[in-house]
């Protein structure tokens, strides 16, 4: 499959020039952001976004993060919160969220961090690149895309996870890891949401790879990723030790549905 994955810098205007009607959806899972949430939601806002509406996922933070969210949907009726009971994983978060993005008629669901890693200016410019490809990712790692206040292991680690993914895989996407994308939902709704490999962060590869597999666009749009400035990173080594078990696993899964879909059934 000839995989389109174009390095493109875009300016960004907070007006969207559209060719099409969109109607967006932006995923924001949560765990202990309180300082962080209320900013974000005013800053996407800020944007003036036709149509835009937002999703926050909150795994019950301790820090009262999902009471927070609950109060901005008096002042913000743009925004709807999901209270799931506990920390199931980013990949359930998702989910999640992709499925009330579909209810709501959503036809692009964006996901980003809530701790202003990912810079909400970017958003335009994923929704229009989304106008011509179907799966818009911003990268960290072509032309024009770089970190911010990383240390040199984070910065290593970072590279040889999405190195390995790439090849294991076999997909050409620079940056396999991010989690600032935006999607043409039918994109979403022709996987297999129920049979995700991956509950934690080895989603985010995991999407990409099903995407590129099911044929369809993709094109990365470079992002300058920031450290958080407030509230803990959820990065550690135990990310990394994950996808290194779990990539493999869904090339597997991959690799079996096809063997499965090939396989003659037996007469009778």
């Amino acid at each position: 499959m000839n995989l389109r994955c174009l390095s493109i810098i875009f300016e960004t205007p907070v007006n969207i020039e559209k060719r099409e009607y969109m109607k967006p959806a932006i995923i924001i899972p949560t765990y202990n952001e309180r300082g962080n949430i209320e900013q974000l939601v005013a800053r996407i806002f800020g944007l003036s976004i036709p149509d835009l509406f937002l999703i926050i996922v909150d795994d019950n933070s301790p820090d009262g993060t999902g009471a927070i969210a609950d109060k901005l949907t008096v002042k913000h009726p743009e925004v709807f919160v999901l209270h799931r009971q506990k920390k199931e994983g980013l990949g359930k978060a998702y989910v999640a969220g992709f499925r009330k993005a579909f209810k709501m008629g959503a036809d692009r669901i964006l996901t980003m961090d809530a701790d202003f890693s990912h810079d909400p200016n970017i958003i335009p410019a994923l929704l229009r690149a989304t106008q011509d490809v179907d799966l818009a990712i911003g990268s960290r790692y072509i032309a024009g895309g770089g970190t911010k206040n990383w240390n040199l292991a984070r910065r290593l680690i970072s590279r040889l996870g999405n190195f390995y993914a790439r090849n294991v895989l076999g997909v050409s996407i620079r940056d396999m890891t991010t989690g600032f994308r935006c999607y043409r939902a039918n994109v979403l709704q022709s996987l297999d949401l129920d049979h995700l490999a991956s509950g934690g962060y080895v989603v985010l590869v995991e999407l990409a790879y099903k995407t590129v597999q099911a044929g369809f666009r993709v094109q990365e749009v470079p992002i300058l990723f920031t450290e958080r400035k407030s509230g803990d990173s959820k990065f550690s080594l135990h990310i990394f030790i994950e996808a290194y078990k779990n990539i493999p696993k869904i090339r597997y899964q991959r690799q079996k549905a096809i063997f499965s879909a090939r396989k003659p059934e037996k007469n009778d």
